[in-house]
């Protein structure tokens, strides 16, 4: 890799963890914030957590945790084209899905539904949360003692007034500062790969098909230039190859409009960057296409009737699991009921909110005795 930008995030401009530790040997510190996502047990529970389709609803379809994976490859590839601190980049990536739901956004609006009067719900909130308290692995202190630009990495939305509470990460929002281009990275990376991944998902479902996709200009043209190459191409690997192209095709326009940005911008310091407007950026045609893509996806994949039919199985899941511990909190265990003793109502969100899919399933039916899904 070439020399690191000045403006990039790295040792020499970190602000450090909230608790103080010797600096770790053979590896920096953003390495550091990466290992110990790995082996965090949230980090392990994104294996049978939803990204679209309910985990037993096939072995081939995406998990939070494969999509963490990709998210992170693509991150680390325009990072490392534009000189920016990959490991970092590989450390938010991995770490924002870490406070998601079972049963992806339909368990994520159930349970913010069922927050709502003790302070609502919020994934990204809840992945802080994750690494600054909820894992329980070092003497030291709880959490995982990330540094300061890993969490303020996982933090992508904040209300003002959940800003105010959290300290250092919350700043950014008070002053309307950007984050690290790290973070700015990340976030996209997600972007790519979850409407890339969706749309590969969605075609192996049956719930769309190859005739409704060539409608979105960014398909389209892919797979025109797919057949072009390869005639007889045809199935699931005319899909494959069309998906590869399309996040080819993202990751170069978001590397090339980034580094345009940097070169009119000329920030020198990190505290430029958070000073300048958002400098990862697609180019206006990509993101038109990317809007597309996505309106796409939201009428024909996410609202399609039998995605509706499980999401409505996974809210009654978790709005009936949080009121039935709400009104008994026995019902948890023993280190939840501890924590239910100050705050109930966020006790039992933490609680839900670490379920996987299949465990949420399976603690409905301890309660209620019956079969759902």
């Amino acid at each position: 890799m070439s020399e690191r930008a000045p403006y990039a995030a790295g040792p020499h401009n970190s602000r450090g963890r909230r608790h103080r530790e010797e600096v770790p040997r053979g590896r920096s510190e953003f390495q550091r914030d990466r290992d110990r996502i790995i082996h965090s047990t949230a980090f392990r529970r994104l294996e049978y957590k939803t990204q679209v389709f309910v985990n037993h609803e096939g072995d081939l379809f995406r998990t939070r945790l494969t999509h963490s994976l990709e998210v992170a490859q693509i991150g680390r590839s325009v990072a490392r084209n534009l000189r920016l601190d990959e490991d970092l980049t590989e450390a938010i990536a991995l770490a924002h899905d870490l406070g998601h739901t079972p049963f992806g956004h339909a368990g994520q609006d159930a349970l913010n539904a069922c927050m709502r009067p003790y302070g609502g719900f919020e994934h990204n909130l809840q992945s802080l949360r994750v690494v600054d308290l909820l894992e329980q692995r070092y003497g030291a202190f709880d959490g995982l003692n990330l540094t300061f630009e890993t969490r303020e990495g996982i933090l992508k939305h904040c209300s003002l007034k959940n800003a105010r509470t959290l300290g250092d990460v919350g700043e950014r929002f008070i002053r309307k500062q950007r984050p690290s281009l790290e973070a700015q990275i990340a976030n996209l990376a997600d972007e790519i790969a979850y409407n890339n991944h969706d749309v590969d998902d969605g075609l192996r479902s049956g719930l769309i098909s190859l005739e409704q996709l060539t409608e979105t200009g960014i398909f389209s043209r892919h797979m025109k230039s797919a057949l072009r190459d390869f005639p007889q191409l045809n199935g699931r690997r005319l899909v494959h190859e069309t998906i590869r192209r399309m996040i080819d095709t993202l990751v170069t326009d978001l590397i090339r409009q980034s580094a345009r940005n940097i070169r009119e911008c000329e920030p020198q310091t990190l505290d430029d960057v958070r000073a300048a407007p958002p400098l990862i950026a697609f180019s206006e045609k990509i993101r038109n296409e990317q809007q597309e893509l996505k309106h796409f996806l939201r009428s024909n994949l996410y609202q399609h009737y039998r995605v509706a039919r499980m999401s409505a199985k996974a809210r009654r899941i978790v709005t009936d699991l949080f009121s039935a511990f709400l009104d008994n909190p026995k019902l948890l265990p023993p280190e939840f009921q501890t924590r239910a003793g100050v705050d109930p109502a966020r006790a039992i969100s933490d609680y839900i909110a670490g379920m996987t899919d299949r465990y949420a399933i399976l603690e409905y039916r301890r309660l209620f005795a019956v079969e759902i899904l």
